[in-house]
């Protein structure tokens, strides 16, 4: 998800978004440890998407 579709969304949106994007990361975490994911790269573009959506949450907070 880029940025730009990021602060399209509204406040409450937002926060939804990040609790799932959240919980999917956890989620993949435990899997991928258990037994190996096929693309793991799937960890680190849940990882860089929850730091997307926590920067635009920042920048509404300091506008």
């Amino acid at each position: 998800m880029k940025a730009a579709e990021i602060r399209e969304l509204s406040e409450k949106e937002i926060v939804e978004k990040l609790q799932a994007e959240v919980d999917n990361y956890s989620r993949m975490k435990l899997n991928h440890a258990i037994t190996p994911l096929e693309n793991p790269n799937k960890i680190k573009e849940a990882r860089k998407t929850i730091a997307r959506i926590n920067t635009v949450i920042k920048e509404r907070e300091l506008n």
